[in-house]
């Protein structure tokens, strides 16, 4: 058999364009896209019914992703053969709207994607219903999420997951100096693990939970109970970060977002307009951040 390399990857994509990220039969998901493209360049073996592409967090539909990122095994000579620079390019222009595959790099044959030293995600708070800067009140209230705690009320529990988490810090987003929503820092997440803490805070802003009923879902865990889960479209994971592994953000986050209607009597058609404008915001956002941070290197044409 033909000897082959372990290649790290990173992508980023639109969560409107994809049913998760993980493959499924019949609907389009990230993971399935990126085989598709890799069995249509030959570099995976069309016959097989098994892959060993594989991505290092999972995201659900609608949720965007800034920088996410895999691995897969690919023949020897194939990446001896290429550059970073041909790679990118060949799988970029294969690849459906909404997905980009931004770098690729040779790793150790027992490199796990799926064991960073942190995961980044950013929450834009204001894109749900109701929201209102609680102002001094949201410093406080975040740091109620920092710790390494029992998250199961935070979370859907899967079954044999370890609902203990940790998480290293919890600040508000902000935009033009103003605050949008939050940024979470944690070695890894339950599954709608920020979704259930953006309702949580969310709640908290409009007056239906209280910092106590936060502390006792924390605190007591296995006291149940539900605070909901926000709408996936105000995610994004902003990033993955590996040890040993180059991470040089050039993004400097320039972008602005467009604030709520300011009105005694905001008409749900001004809100249903906003939303479909701030969506696009988010998804422009992204696109120029990728710009930034999928920059390849230049290698000048031989001259014959």
């Amino acid at each position: 058999m033909e000897e082959r390399v372990r290649l790290a990857f990173t992508i980023g994509y639109i969560g409107r364009f994809f049913h998760g990220s993980q493959i499924q039969p019949d609907v389009k998901t990230v993971q399935g896209e990126l085989i598709r493209v890799f069995r249509k360049l030959k570099w995976l073996d069309s016959k097989e019914t098994s892959h060993n592409l594989v991505l290092s967090s999972r995201t659900d539909a609608g949720v965007n992703v800034r920088r996410n990122g895999g691995t897969v095994k690919l023949a020897k000579s194939l990446w001896e053969s290429l550059n970073k620079r041909k790679m990118v390019r060949a799988v970029d222009d294969q690849l459906c709207d909404g997905l980009v595959f931004l770098d690729v790099k040779e790793v150790a044959d027992d490199w796990n994607p799926r064991l960073a030293i942190h995961r980044i995600y950013r929450y834009r708070l204001e894109g749900i219903q109701g929201w209102s800067d609680p102002s001094g009140k949201f410093v406080e209230w975040l740091k109620l999420f920092v710790g390494t705690y029992d998250a199961r009320n935070f979370a859907r529990l899967e079954e044999g997951k370890n609902p203990i988490r940790k998480i290293y810090s919890c600040a508000p987003w902000e935009v033009n100096g103003r605050i949008v929503g939050f940024e979470i820092i944690g070695e890894a997440f339950l599954w709608n693990q920020v979704r259930r803490t953006a309702m949580a805070l969310h709640r908290l802003a409009i007056g239906e939970l209280t910092e106590q009923e936060i502390k006792d879902a924390i605190d007591y865990p296995e006291k149940s109970v539900d605070f909901g889960v926000a709408p996936p479209e105000w995610l994004v994971l902003w990033d993955v970060v590996w040890p040993n592994f180059s991470h040089d953000d050039l993004a400097d986050s320039t972008f602005t977002f467009t604030q709520l209607p300011q009105a005694d009597y905001i008409e749900r058609t001004m809100i249903s307009r906003w939303e479909k404008g701030a969506s696009l915001e988010m998804e422009s956002m992204l696109y120029h951040e990728w710009s930034k941070i999928g920059k390849l290197p230049y290698i000048p044409h031989e001259s014959k």
